[in-house]
């Protein structure tokens, strides 16, 4: 069989098989949470609504790949996503280095969510916390600081929830068990949220 001339240790056809079953599976994850999650979806959107017409903002916050998912939701909310509108007020926060490294050196690593949750976050806002595993401790820490200071809390997660879903008001778990799987769920959830919100807020 033919090798791909840049991958030597495989063919084109066992290259291309593997593609496929990467895409198969993302598709499986999305139709399972699809169909498990609707509900608490329509929730998450009513909430951010609600939060937003009142005055409120929304606290985006996780690590890594979910930090990235938290600043690409907030951009799409303070930008546009589809229509020439108002910007809308959502801070992902673990953005400024300054902040976090003085946070995590003065304080603990753990910590990082929850201090800037304590210098932003007010009674109206929404908190949003970013965690596939579920047990990310300082997502969990700053979810803890953000119902202390009476916001509501959504977790956006995956496998069984992890602690996380026992510590929000709303969760939205990704039956999955594959890192990149939840995380490929959790930014289509998140543009799912964004064209909602920003279609009930701006009707034409």
């Amino acid at each position: 069989m033919e090798k791909s001339s840049g991958l030597s240790h495989k063919t084109t056809e066992d290259w291309s098989l593997r593609i496929r079953n990467l895409f198969d599976e993302s598709i499986s994850a999305k139709e399972a949470f699809a169909k498990e999650a609707l509900p608490q979806i329509l929730k998450a959107t009513e909430w951010m609504v609600e939060t937003l017409r009142s005055g409120g903002k929304i606290l985006i916050f996780g690590n890594g790949g979910s930090s990235s998912d938290a600043m690409h939701i907030a951009g799409e909310l303070v930008s546009r996503f589809y229509k020439n509108r108002a910007g809308l007020p959502a801070i992902a926060l673990g953005t400024n280095m300054a902040s976090m490294t003085s946070i995590a050196n003065d304080y603990s690593y753990e910590d990082i969510f929850a201090r800037e949750v304590e210098a932003f976050g007010r009674p109206g806002d929404l908190a949003i916390g970013i965690s596939t595993s579920g047990n990310s401790k300082n997502v969990l820490n700053g979810i803890a600081k953000a119902r202390e200071k009476s916001l509501r809390t959504i977790g956006l997660t995956g496998g069984t929830g992890g602690h996380l879903k026992d510590k929000v008001d709303l969760a939205l778990i990704v039956p999955a068990k594959l890192t990149p799987r939840i995380q490929e769920c959790h930014i289509t959830v998140g543009h799912i949220l964004c064209e909602l919100v920003e279609d009930e807020l701006f009707a034409t």
